[in-house]
């Protein structure tokens, strides 16, 4: 792969060493670390709880659970991509369960290029939603700001009889004249009237 800033955390599900022997030069620490590998699904949903990973990649069956509600479930409780390799005669059904939660499905036998491709999509899929993360995060922290500034206007208005264009030209010129944000200006003078 090309230079990149960022590595991928991998977990490996598969309990097949020769898959696994096959796999594992595919994801060189410089693309890929760290690089975990569990042999069952019980394993991987206790390493999941342990550290979150951007690619899940499960070969199924495993020896205590085919592996479609693992793939399904780590698509639903974060944002890792997931591939879920199974045999040719299966593929179709599972195919057309995993799709609608996101998973990604190759049938086996399948090539080593097929493998790598499928990892590098997950790689953009990780970073599309990493970048809506940070988004949802920006406008959360927009709103929850809004939501301060709000509450101090009114403690303005309330203890100082001001209208709300004044509670928010105090706001805004305290702001300016102390060089702090909005929100700091708003929790200190929602300490101030709180005590």
């Amino acid at each position: 792969m090309v230079f990149q800033e960022r590595t991928y955390s991998v977990l490996l599900v598969s309990a097949s060493e020769k898959l696994n022997s096959t796999v594992l030069p595919l994801l060189p620490s410089t693309d890929y670390w760290p690089v975990h590998t569990v042999k069952s699904v019980s394993e991987a949903q206790r390493r999941l709880l342990e550290q979150s990973y951007d690619i899940v990649l499960i070969n199924a069956p495993l020896p205590d659970d085919f592996g479609l509600q693992l793939a399904i479930s780590t698509c639903a409780g974060s944002s890792a991509g997931v591939l879920l390799l199974v045999h040719s005669d299966v593929y179709n059904e599972v195919y057309a369960k995993s799709v609608v939660h996101g998973v990604v499905t190759l049938s086996k036998p399948t090539s080593l290029q097929m493998i790598a491709q499928s990892l590098r999509v997950l790689c953009a899929t990780r970073e599309r939603l990493r970048s809506m993360e940070e988004k949802r995060l920006t406008v959360e922290q927009k709103i929850e700001e809004m939501r301060t500034v709000n509450r101090a206007k009114w403690l303005l208005i309330e203890h100082e009889g001001m209208t709300e264009a004044e509670a928010h030209r105090r706001i805004e010129k305290q702001s300016m004249d102390r060089r702090l944000s909005k929100r700091e200006i708003a929790e200190q003078l929602i300490q101030t009237y709180q005590t």
